[in-house]
């Protein structure tokens, strides 16, 4: 029984900060923003638009990026294709080219 005892205020003082570590883990892995123990916002909204504003801007330049590793490829695969192929078959496509004209 006195085994009991012990654990009883352990149990009050280990409870409520485990009871708050979760909830705010929670609530930032879902987005909502964090506050303090009185209600307070943590994080300015200015935060949140700043933070908002950089996501737009990284997604743009990956976007951009992508685009350009693409044609990147594309120059690359042309290259590969000029470099393997033989000479003769070459020339053929380079004059049959200038008879387009």
């Amino acid at each position: 029984m006195s085994n009991l005892g012990i654990l009883v205020p352990i149990a009050i003082f280990t409870v409520g900060p485990a009871s708050y570590a979760f909830t705010t883990w929670v609530r930032a892995k879902h987005g909502y923003p964090l506050t303090d123990r009185k209600g307070r916002t943590l994080v300015s909204r200015d935060g949140d638009l700043t933070l908002n504003r950089q996501t737009e801007l990284l997604k743009s330049e990956n976007d951009r990026l992508t685009g350009q590793v693409s044609r990147l490829e594309e120059r690359i695969a042309v290259l590969e294709r000029i470099a393997t192929d033989p000479a003769e078959r070459t020339s053929r496509e380079i004059e049959a080219l200038r008879n387009e004209r």
